[in-house]
């Protein structure tokens, strides 16, 4: 598990309840779509590669015989 650190924000009202509607869209928190949001910044800046590992039960269930894979 990654260690998180606290932040304090100061946030424009519109921007903060901009990011709430996205948020709930994506069904996510407004603190991990806000996290989400930086982190594609950052990635699309090329200020930090993406190194991304995507495991699922779906995909582990299903490679070990339990339907098609990929």
């Amino acid at each position: 598990m990654v260690a998180k650190k606290s932040f304090p924000l100061r946030i424009n009202p519109e921007v903060l309840a901009a990011m709430q509607r996205w948020s709930d869209d994506e069904l996510r928190s407004v603190n991990a779509q806000i996290e989400y949001v930086l982190r594609k910044a950052l990635v699309d800046s090329g200020r930090v590669k993406l190194i991304q590992k995507v495991v699922t039960s779906l995909e582990n269930s299903l490679d070990e015989g339990g339907g098609e894979s990929k």
